[in-house]
């Protein structure tokens, strides 16, 4: 896992959380927010997953390439 993975995670948690407190107290905005957030944090996720796949790329490229 990488930073942005775990970001993206932490994002899309606080975000359920915030959603759930705003459907609780009754507020929209909060329910908003919270949305928001959720996004924002599977975005980065997804971010993280992709350079997780360039990383692994790379490795199996260098690998391959060092062979004789």
């Amino acid at each position: 896992m990488n930073k942005n993975q775990v970001n993206g995670a932490l994002k899309d948690l606080a975000g359920k959380v915030q959603e759930e407190a705003g459907k609780l107290v009754g507020s929209r905005a909060q329910q908003a927010k919270g949305l928001q957030k959720q996004v924002a944090g599977k975005a980065e996720e997804r971010l993280g997953d992709a350079k997780e796949v360039v990383r692994e790329a790379r490795e199996t490229v260098k690998a391959v390439s060092s062979k004789p």
